[in-house]
C-alpha cells in the first residue's frame, strides 16, 4: 500500500480517536454556567477598568449573578443606570449609590511651588517618586509626569500647562478609580459629587509641621484647626499637621473655607457669595432755619405841643 495513504489513515484514526478523548472529558468535568452572567455582561460598558474591584466586566457579571443583593456591587463607569438594568435580568433592587468624581488633593501651582531641580529621566511619576523628593521642595506634592493621565481611558483628566496640575473634567469622569491607583503619592480620591456639582476639600496633603509645609509651598495646609473650629457639623479633623473633610458629614455651608488663611480648602461650581450691601448713610437733619427778625421798630418821635402865634392872642 502506498505510504502517503497509510500515514493519511493513521493519521485520520489518531485525530478521531483524540475527539473522542476530548469529547467524553468535556461531558465529564463540564461545568453548568449560569446563563444570566451572559446577559448582565452584555449591558455592562465592557471598559473593563476594574473600578468595580472585579477583574473585569465578566468577573463583575459572575459576582452578581451568585450574590443574593446588590449592596455593595457598582459598575463606576456605567453608574446607576446600567445597576438598574442589571437589577431587572437578575429580579433584585440596585443599592442606591451616590455618584463619584476624581478630585485631585495639591494646589502647589508654579507660582507657589517653586523648583528647586530639574528632571532629566524618563518622565514617569513613579519613577521620580522612587528616586528623591521631585523637583520641588515638597515631598507630598504632585509630580506633575501625568501618569494619571495615561492611566484615564475615558480622556476625563489633563495636565495643566500654566499650573502644572492635573484637572478633572467631572462630565467625563467615571470614578473607575484609575487614576486613584496610578498615583504614587496618593494625591487623587474619589469623592462624592455632591449636589450641582459643588463640592469643599483641602486642596492639600502635606503632613509637614506648619512651617515648613509652608516654606515648601504658599498654598500648603498648616494645620492649624481653624477650619475645624469653624465647622459646625464635625466634618473636619485635622490628623498629622493636615485637615480632612469627610464629604459625608459636610453641609457644604464654606465657613472653612473663609476661615483658612493660606486659601488651602478648595471650593467649587458654587454661585459667588453675595457682597453685603452698603450701609445707607442717613442724612444729616437739615439745620434749623434761624427765626426770621422780627423788622425793626419805628423810632417814635416825640410830639410836643406847639402853641401857635393865634392861641398866644386868644390867651
Amino acid at each position: 500500500m502506498n505510504p502517503i495513504v497509510i500515514a493519511l489513515i493513521a493519521l485520520g484514526v489518531t485525530g478521531l480517536l483524540a475527539a473522542l478523548l476530548l469529547y467524553f472529558v468535556a461531558k465529564k468535568f463540564k461545568v453548568e454556567e449560569d446563563p444570566r452572567i451572559d446577559l448582565v455582561q452584555e449591558v455592562l460598558p465592557g471598559a473593563n477598568c476594574g473600578g468595580c474591584g472585579f477583574a473585569g466586566c465578566r468577573a463583575l457579571a459572575e459576582a452578581c449573578c451568585k450574590a443574593t443583593s446588590l449592596d455593595g456591587l457598582l459598575c463606576p463607569v456605567g453608574g446607576q443606570e446600567t445597576m438598574k438594568k442589571v437589577g431587572d435580568i437578575l429580579g433584585m433592587a440596585p443599592a442606591v449609590s451616590d455618584p463619584m468624581v476624581a478630585v485631585v488633593r495639591c494646589n502647589g501651582t508654579c507660582e507657589a511651588r517653586p523648583r528647586t531641580s530639574q528632571y532629566d529621566g524618563t518622565p514617569s511619576c513613579r519613577i521620580v517618586n522612587s528616586l528623591y523628593v521631585g523637583e520641588t521642595a515638597c515631598p507630598f506634592g504632585c509630580l506633575g509626569c501625568g501618569d494619571c493621565v495615561s492611566a484615564c481611558q475615558f480622556g476625563a483628566i489633563s495636565l495643566n500647562p500654566k499650573t502644572g496640575l492635573p484637572e478633572v473634567d467631572d462630565d467625563k469622569c467615571t470614578s473607575c478609580g484609575a487614576c486613584v491607583k496610578a498615583c504614587p503619592r496618593h494625591i487623587i480620591e474619589l469623592r462624592k459629587k455632591g449636589p450641582k456639582n459643588r463640592r469643599v476639600w483641602v486642596d492639600c496633603v502635606n503632613k509637614d509641621k506648619g512651617a515648613i509645609a509652608r516654606k515648601a509651598c504658599l498654598n500648603a495646609c498648616i494645620g492649624c484647626g481653624k477650619c475645624q473650629k469653624e465647622c459646625q457639623f464635625e466634618a473636619i479633623t485635622v490628623e498629622n499637621n493636615v485637615a480632612y473633610i469627610d464629604f459625608t458629614k459636610c453641609r457644604l455651608c464654606r465657613k472653612c473655607v473663609s476661615a483658612c488663611p493660606t486659601g488651602a480648602i478648595h471650593e467649587i461650581n458654587f454661585p459667588p457669595k453675595p457682597q453685603p450691601k452698603p450701609v445707607a448713610e442717613t442724612p444729616a437733619a437739615p439745620a434749623a432755619k434761624p427765626a426770621a427778625e422780627a423788622p425793626a421798630a419805628k423810632p417814635v418821635t416825640e410830639v410836643t405841643n406847639v402853641e401857635t402865634p393865634k392861641e398866644e392872642a386868644q390867651k
